[in-house]
């Protein structure tokens, strides 16, 4: 009997405005570091960027690799259950935030669910997705709109800066 499981490379984008965004980041990493259905994390550079669509402090961001075993929905919850340890509280839209843990892609899967979206729907428009996310993977797809390195010409004019 064949007891092996598989694992699925997933990519998490990572993000904060508010108190120490920093400290948050390393707290998200050894999470997944030393969480029983992660494996093989990898950290991109972090990067400073201006809010998009929203008002605040500027934002850190990075994106976070891992192979995860088990489905795209438990992924997403353990990522809505350690951005609320972390300090995490929704209110609006867009609202500065000490955290946030976004799926930006699960495998070659599209999931379209009330409560997630994968490939995440905007993340093709935003620089501070792309820079760290081809980092990690120079050559990675996004499913159904091809190389994500295709998309970052038409992001330039946001100001992005590793820090």
């Amino acid at each position: 009997m064949n007891h092996e499981v598989s694992h699925t490379l997933c990519y998490l984008g990572l993000g904060g405005n508010l108190g120490h965004p920093m400290a948050l980041f390393d707290e998200v990493v050894a999470h997944f570091q030393t969480h029983f259905c992660a494996q093989a994390v990898r950290e991109s550079l972090r990067f400073e960027s201006a809010p998009v669509d929203a008002t605040g402090p500027n934002y850190v961001n990075s994106v976070l690799e891992l192979m995860w075993q088990g489905d795209a929905e438990q992924l997403l919850h353990e990522c809505m259950s350690i951005e609320s340890q972390l300090g995490r509280i929704r209110t609006t839209r867009n609202a500065p935030r000490p955290i946030d843990v976004d799926v930006l892609l699960f495998g070659q899967e599209t999931v379209n669910t009330p409560q997630l979206s994968v490939p995440h729907p905007r993340m093709h428009l935003r620089r501070f997705v792309l820079e760290p996310l081809l980092q990690l993977n120079p050559e990675i797809e996004i499913p159904g709109l091809g190389l994500a390195k295709n998309h970052l010409p038409g992001t330039l004019d946001q100001i992005v800066k590793a820090i």
